[in-house]
């Protein structure tokens, strides 16, 4: 683990200049695509950055909800600047509602927008795995594997590294993806679908979650919910955008 990097006299924290740094690739590949689709780069910006500050305090919002004993007693954590202290699933779901809001307000093209967000996502996704295994946080549960790396006085499932290799795989597939279909919505909807997957399996690989009834996880429980969503909006938007022909062919 690496929680910090010593830059001469600087003691620089790692994860978040991690994610800092996952932040801007993340603005730079999607700033690539919105102009190949015409998208306004300057409101993607604002989007971006309104989406940010509500992903961070969703994320800390959630974290806090899900470890309440952790905090109660000890308030100043609420504050702390540790990123392990973040839930990447409430993050993801408040950044996206407040992106919506965002959205309606300026009459951007809702489907089109999420499209242009997904490479900040993906590419974000990939830097909270990595500052996960820097912090030493989302670890996993022991296991005899012999891949499994000594942490925190056992020997336990590489949970972080399982996330970074299933999201920069996911992040190659939507890349490829984006030259081969040009209908609205449906990139988001596959990177939320495959993401959705990845993060039920590794959850049962972690060892710092929650375990609900009948030894499901409260993460894999809320992921399950938005996948079960992600695959009705993606059935309507693949029907919605089905050529002339097949679209007559099934109304008839």
């Amino acid at each position: 683990m690496f929680p910090t990097i010593q830059v001469g006299p600087l003691n620089i924290q790692a994860p978040g200049l991690i994610l800092i740094i996952s932040l801007w690739l993340g603005l730079n590949l999607a700033e690539k695509f919105a102009k190949l689709r015409s998208y306004p780069t300057d409101k993607l910006y604002n989007l971006v950055f309104i989406s940010l500050i509500a992903g961070v305090l969703g994320a800390r919002l959630f974290f806090i909800l899900g470890n309440l004993n952790s905090f109660i007693g000890n308030l100043n954590n609420i504050l702390s600047l540790n990123p392990g202290l973040l839930d990447p699933f409430g993050g993801m779901v408040t950044a996206l509602l407040a992106a919506i809001i965002y959205v309606h307000r300026t009459k951007l093209p809702f489907w089109e927008t999420l499209d242009a967000l997904t490479p900040i996502i993906a590419v974000l996704m990939i830097g909270v795995g990595i500052s996960h295994l820097s912090s030493g946080n989302a670890y996993g549960t022991e296991t005899s594997m012999p891949w499994g790396v000594r942490l925190w006085g056992a020997i336990r499932h590489p949970s972080q590294i399982y996330e970074i290799i299933a999201s920069s795989l996911t992040l190659a597939i939507i890349w490829r993806d984006f030259s081969k279909t040009n209908n609205s919505g449906l990139i988001f909807l596959e990177f939320s679908m495959i993401t959705s997957i990845w993060l039920i399996l590794i959850e049962g690989f972690r060892g710092d979650s929650h375990t609900l009834i009948g030894g499901i996880r409260s993460g894999q429980l809320a992921d399950f919910v938005f996948l079960g969503i992600v695959l009705i909006l993606y059935e309507k938007r693949l029907s919605n955008n089905l050529p002339l022909g097949k679209g007559d062919a099934q109304n008839g």
